[in-house]
């Protein structure tokens, strides 16, 4: 049995931080995505992923203690290893090596507060 619905999709998901200004560097300037809303009257903002959008907020603001997200967002990319190299070069560390699951890469990091985040990608379809 299943329940009536009118959900059609996931418009945001919420990335709690400590530091926004260090966070808009880090989303924005590292990581590259469009940095298309900043809220102004709290230190908060919106990053484009292509897909999803990432609602990026000092919890403080909003009366949140700040607890880092250990469960990652994947981000999707064309080619994992090259992404993780450009990243390394600009100072970002990874937790351990690439992961080949045997249907995707996978190479896992974190933000400037600790927020877990992956580099993603399927080279096999679903269901092979």
């Amino acid at each position: 049995m299943s329940a009536a619905t009118d959900v059609s999709g996931v418009d945001f998901v919420t990335v709690f931080v400590k530091d926004y200004p260090a966070a808009v560097e880090f989303y924005g300037g590292t990581l590259g995505l469009e940095h298309s809303v900043d809220y102004g009257k709290i230190p908060a903002g919106e990053f484009e992923t292509g897909s999803l959008t990432l609602q990026v907020m000092d919890a403080a603001s909003v009366g949140r203690e700040f607890e880092p997200s250990t469960h990652p967002i994947a981000l999707h990319v064309a080619d994992v290893a090259a992404t993780r190299e450009k990243l390394e070069a600009a100072g970002v560390s990874f937790h351990g090596e690439t992961i080949d699951s045997g249907v995707c890469h996978m190479a896992i990091f974190s933000d400037p507060d600790g927020n877990t985040l992956m580099l993603h990608h399927r080279y096999a379809p679903r269901g092979a």
